[in-house]
């Protein structure tokens, strides 16, 4: 069991970080660090924390575990001010989106001044953000992706894969790069699209929104996502996210040929090929 867990950013994942590990008995205190102390008190009030502080160097101190549960550009300049206050012994983690600059600042700061980080992705969340929509479940039956690098020891990966087993989740490891490249086709690339819709329904055809149904709302939903969180995922992991889009871009001119073309044996073939395509997914 975690002695004292140690949250930076008490939002929709570092509170349900934290209400994970109270629900499933992971950690003895769970401490929260954030800039408003008035956000932090509704985890405090219904137990989730046994103490929240704006102050890092206090809620840091005798943590064992060091959970970053801020936006992934503010995850790097957060490595940055906390490295020398982390505990020698501690294992600090992270819930970025895009891992390469992550671990990248993790290793380089850990050629300076020892100590242990593991990145971690959690391939959960919604469109809605804040510790109001924190959920104990959030992690439950969710795949957790951990990127180790120089900074990771192989203890320190299995105690991390433990953490997020423990919450409730699977858990696969992969190299930083390779993880942001899989996550720009599966995860970014959704999303841009999902935007890049309803953008073009909204500025080409505005009065079809109003006989809009569920396949339309389903396929758009994430569109609704934190514009912030979300400018900073795409910049992040630009490289990657552009090669995806160029992908899809590539599979969209064909099916726009296929149906330009008129004949409904090609337009069945390719619907079918994807069909089976989509099918291969695990469930």
């Amino acid at each position: 069991m975690i002695r004292r867990l140690a949250i930076v950013g008490v939002g929709l994942l570092g509170g349900s970080v934290a209400k994970a590990a109270r629900a499933r008995g992971v950690a003895r205190e769970v401490i929260g660090i954030g800039r408003d102390m008035g956000r932090m008190r509704a985890a405090v009030d219904d137990g989730a924390l046994d103490r929240a502080t704006t102050d890092l160097a206090d809620g840091l101190r005798d943590a064992d575990f060091i959970i970053l549960g801020a936006p992934v550009r503010a995850i790097e300049t957060l490595l940055e001010r906390i490295w020398d206050d982390v505990p020698r012994d501690a294992i600090v983690t992270d819930v970025g989106s895009s891992k390469g600059a992550i671990v990248r600042a993790a290793d380089e700061l850990a050629r300076r001044a020892p100590r242990t980080f593991v990145g971690s992705h959690p391939m959960a969340g919604s469109e809605k953000s804040g510790y109001a929509v924190a959920r104990a479940d959030l992690f439950q039956g969710a795949l957790v992706v951990v990127t180790p690098g120089e900074a990771s020891g192989h203890g320190a990966v299995k105690t991390v894969t433990a953490f997020w087993e423990r919450c409730g989740a699977r858990v696969m490891e992969l190299p930083p790069d390779a993880h942001d490249a899989a996550v720009a086709a599966v995860s970014h690339l959704p999303h841009l699209v999902a935007c890049a819709l309803m953008d073009a329904v909204a500025r080409e055809a505005a009065g079809a929104l109003a006989v809009a149904a569920r396949g339309f709302r389903d396929t758009t939903r994430i569109a609704a996502g934190d514009p912030v969180m979300w400018q900073e995922i795409f910049l992040t992991n630009r490289a990657p996210l552009l090669e995806a889009v160029a992908a899809f871009r590539r599979a969209l001119d064909d099916l726009e040929r296929v149906i330009e073309d008129g004949d409904p044996a090609k337009v069945e073939a390719a619907l079918a090929r994807i069909k089976t395509a989509r099918e291969t997914l695990p469930s």
